[in-house]
């Protein structure tokens, strides 16, 4: 591991500018690709070559193949994380702008501070952490209000539903990556639940019959570079920035990402993706942010079990 004193800045700038802004892209990248593609398809042809690549890297590396016992526990990660989250994330952005998309999933620390509290016990409900659900609660209402004379469309209810079920099952999977045995590697343990996610989205494509509504011929080269960008950038580099800074930086410092990500989503759909940024949207988002950045800087009961926002990033970011 380099020292501090060893450590060229440029080195930290950079991984900090990759898991801001190259994450907080992926959104629109999801919105461009969407269009021509079938939603599940999509995502399992990015998580398939991304955890293919991950995965062949680590062996490649000397690294062991996970036990059969690790590989029934990526597999039940890889569908609660890329079957249900990042399916239901790909399919939401077909009817919600892909600002809007980042926002609603900025809510996980809110569902994981639920299971701590309700579940694994490990959080108190305080007046804080009260107020904050709450104010997460109401940055989603705001997006989604018919009723609010705020100016602009309420986001679509069922695209706003799929990514409320979204967040909640990142937040089981964070709690249920906590007992379940994984390999020590995280870059290993990444790989073989990406490519457990990636073929069984092919196999949810394939029942949904996403296959007989997908013509390569037809698709864009814009859709095949935003493909190209999730794969490589989103979840390959993307990734290993954010283990180098792991190893290197303070996981408070290093989940900063969870605030940033959103408004580089909300900002990049406004001038590159023709997404409207109204008073809703600026309120919605500000309500959300508010709630992930109290939630997130709350002492848990007992520290050693927190479950920290930064831990829920260790499989490709967005």
């Amino acid at each position: 591991m380099e020292t501090d004193a060893h450590r060229p800045r440029w080195k930290t700038l950079l991984a900090f500018a990759i898991i801001y802004f190259v994450w907080g892209s992926t959104f629109l990248a999801i919105r461009i690709g969407v269009h021509e593609v079938p939603p599940l398809l999509l995502a399992a042809m990015r998580f398939l070559v991304a955890g293919l690549v991950l995965y062949g890297w680590m062996i490649a590396r000397g690294e062991r193949s996970p036990s059969r016992r690790q590989w029934r526990s990526a597999s039940v990660l890889a569908i609660l994380i890329f079957v249900i989250d990042y399916g239901l994330l790909f399919w939401a952005e077909q009817r919600v702008p892909s600002g809007v998309a980042a926002v609603m999933l900025a809510l996980i620390p809110a569902f994981m501070a639920l299971s701590e509290i309700i579940v694994l016990r490990t959080q108190r409900l305080t007046i804080r952490l009260a107020l904050a659900l709450l104010i997460g609660l109401g940055g989603v209402a705001v997006l989604m209000s018919r009723s609010l004379n705020l100016g602009g469309e309420p986001i679509d209810r069922v695209g706003a539903l799929a990514l409320i079920v979204a967040s909640m099952s990142f937040s089981v999977s964070s709690a249920l990556a906590r007992k379940l045995p994984l390999p020590s590697s995280k870059v290993m343990s990444s790989g073989a639940q990406m490519l457990a996610g990636g073929v069984f989205l092919v196999l949810a494509a394939a029942a949904l019959g996403e296959f007989r509504d997908f013509h390569p011929g037809t698709v864009s080269r814009g859709a095949w570079l935003s493909l190209l960008y999730l794969i490589v950038a989103g979840s390959i580099i993307g990734f290993t920035a954010y283990v180098w800074l792991i190893d290197h930086e303070s996981p408070t410092k290093v989940g900063t990402y969870a605030y940033v990500n959103p408004v580089v989503a909300v900002l990049l759909g406004y001038f590159f993706g023709g997404e409207a940024l109204g008073l809703r949207t600026v309120l919605g988002t500000l309500f959300v942010l508010i709630s992930v950045l109290v939630i997130t800087t709350t002492p848990a009961k007992r520290p050693k079990a927190t479950l920290r926002v930064e831990d829920t990033a260790e499989v490709a970011g967005s």
